[in-house]
Order: structure tokens, then sequence, then C-alpha cells
């Protein structure tokens, strides 16, 4: 009976530690975007991904964002899968490059799309400015965890093994 801690290891099997943070990276836009879709478009009823046209383009709009998570989060699983498989995958970059996705979503979705773009608010009818500080200071809060956690990975990366 073989496991996988006994599977033979491939001669151009290393570690990965920028693939493993980019694909982890997928995800966690993937992730956001999903969390963002169901829980403010399709529970709450604040918006739709576009909210300048009809209510049948904001739905459209909706529809289009899943689609586009959902293909994310496959691809970013894959490539996740592919480096498990290839024993290169480095957790320590995977976690900061989740948190560094989450994060960068929230801020593109709260200064780009909402700000700059106008694609839709947060709310209607209220005073919006304690929801842009609250959404985008989660944002860069996500995000600085996952610039900590990408420096202390790099650290550890870079520190000489006490059995080399």
């Amino acid at each position: 009976m073989s496991s996988a801690s006994n599977r033979p290891v491939p001669p151009d099997a290393r570690r990965r530690p920028r693939r493993s943070l980019a694909v982890c990276a997928l995800v966690g836009v993937a992730a956001m975007a999903a969390v963002d879709e169901i829980v403010f478009h399709q529970i709450l009823h604040w918006h739709h991904f576009y909210d300048r046209s009809t209510l049948g383009i904001g739905l459209l709009s909706d529809g289009l964002l899943h689609t586009v998570e959902l293909l994310a989060m496959v691809v970013g699983f894959f490539g996740f899968a592919d480096l498990r498989r290839r024993g290169a995958f480095c957790a320590a970059h995977g976690w900061a490059g989740f948190f560094l996705g989450l994060g960068a979503f929230q801020l593109f979705d709260g200064i780009v799309d909402h700000k700059l773009l106008r694609l839709h608010q947060i709310r209607y009818g209220v005073d919006v400015t304690p929801y842009d500080w609250a959404w985008n200071s989660v944002g860069l809060l996500l995000l600085g965890v996952g610039v900590a956690l990408t420096v202390r990975a790099r650290r550890r990366l870079r520190k000489p093994s006490a059995s080399g």
C-alpha cells in the first residue's frame, strides 16, 4: 500500500513559491468575488454589478460576474492541484497569495468599481461614506495581512535550513 508521502518525487520537482502565491491569489480573488456576489447582490439585494441600466442588465451583469468568479476558482484550484501533485506547493506563499487576492479584489471593487467607474455603490438611499470606509478598510486590512504573510514567507525561504 502506497501513500502520498512514499510516492517518488520527480527529479524536476522543487518548491514554486511564486506560482503558489499567484495560484492562491487567484483563488482569493474568486473567493472574495463570490462573497460579494452572494452576500451583497443576492442575499441583501444592495446592488448589482452594473446598476446604471435596467434590472435585466443588472441581473445579466451579476451572472457574468458569477461566471468569471467560478472560472477563476476552477483555474486556481487546478493550479493548486498541479502544484500539490508535483510536490511544489509552498503553503506559506499560498496563504499569502490567498489574502493578497482577497484584499486586492475588495480594494479594486471599492475604489475602481464603486468610485472611479461608478458601476454600482455599496448601498443606495443612504449616506455611503461609512460603508465605503468599512469596505475599503477591510480590503486594506486583508491586503496588509497578505503583504505581511508574503514578507514572512520570503524570509523563511531565504533562511538556511538547520539540516543543510
